[in-house]
């Protein structure tokens, strides 16, 4: 089984929504046998709670539930345990590389180096408006196509 994390800074607008992005897109391909995807953030600021109303509101609109989700915090044992960790920005990435034990054979990455657009930011929406959450669910849906075709070659 492939094991994917997703991680943004709180765990309530991004990463869950990469999330459930990449969780229809692996049941439509009838992979859910073979990858499974989680969450986290680098703070535990909402730890129990489900993502951003308005993360859910946009992901629904475009057919991801997320309100089954909740928040964690990112754990030491996140990268004995997961194949892949998805930053959601070049911030995220730096902290994880930091993180992450030498030992690690976790592959660290940014979600939208899966779309071609190496050192692209996935924006935080959480302080602005509809668009921004529309243009984070753009790339991101955008990066877990290309993340689905890398992971369909290791299955």
């Amino acid at each position: 089984m492939i094991q994917v994390l997703f991680v943004c800074t709180g765990n309530i607008c991004r990463s869950p929504s990469g999330e459930g992005v990449l969780r229809r897109m692996i049941d439509d391909a009838g992979l859910s046998d073979r990858i499974s995807v989680d969450s986290c953030g680098l703070e535990g600021w909402h730890i129990g709670k489900a993502p951003d109303d308005r993360s859910q509101a946009h992901a629904l609109k475009r057919g991801y539930e997320l309100g089954a989700l909740r928040a964690r915090k990112l754990s030491a044992d996140d990268f004995r345990r997961f194949d892949y960790v998805i930053a959601m920005d070049s911030g995220h990435l730096r902290d994880l590389n930091r993180m992450k034990a030498a030992t690690s054979a976790t592959d660290i990455r940014m979600m939208m180096d899966y779309a071609g657009r190496p050192g692209t930011d996935v924006p935080d929406p959480y302080y602005d408006g509809p668009e921004a959450f529309e243009l984070a669910l753009d790339l991101i849906e955008e990066g877990c196509r290309g993340l689905l075709t890398h992971l369909q070659g290791r299955t």
